[in-house]
């Protein structure tokens, strides 16, 4: 779970290294007008969130910060990447993580591993996004796994044999 993670996060990062700046945070219309840096945070805060939270076992990805400086500086951007990968991997335990639903405070059990595969899972989704963004602005090759879930992929690879 943490090697997925952390190929999932390397595999980003190289993919951002090699967009032309411009692309980052310039507003895409194919992605309502959000852009891929905006993306990008929404990643990175979520797993912040998570660590931040790890020590009291208490994660609200509701109260996340929200980091202006991440969508618009693909090099702090990269730099928080790598603070994630360095970071992710620690012990399980139980975390309570609260959501604000239709005005009120919803709290639910989880675990560390459990949180770490949502955020995997979101990150993917979010790579699904970012990607037509980046093929929207650019001819740049991704990899075909880029924006796929791991269950996609096997499914692909069972049907085509």
């Amino acid at each position: 779970m943490f090697k997925s993670s952390v190929d999932t996060i390397e595999q980003f990062k190289q993919i951002l290294q090699q967009i032309p700046g411009e692309c980052y945070s310039k507003s895409c219309t194919v992605l309502s007008n959000s852009t891929i840096g905006q993306h990008t945070r929404h990643i990175i805060e979520l797993y912040l969130c998570l660590l931040k939270g790890y020590d009291q076992a208490d994660v609200s990805y509701d109260r996340r910060e929200r980091n202006q400086r991440i969508e618009e500086e693909l090099s702090y951007a990269l730099t928080q990447l790598e603070f994630i990968q360095d970071h992710l991997e620690r012990p399980n335990k139980p975390i309570k993580v609260t959501y604000e639903l239709c005005g009120s405070e919803t709290c639910l059990d989880s675990n560390y591993f459990r949180e770490v595969m949502y955020n995997l899972e979101h990150t993917i989704h979010h790579h699904a996004l970012i990607k037509v963004g980046i093929q929207h602005f650019t001819q740049m090759e991704l990899p075909e796994s880029f924006g796929v879930a791991p269950s996609t992929i096997q499914h692909r690879q069972a049907c085509a044999q």
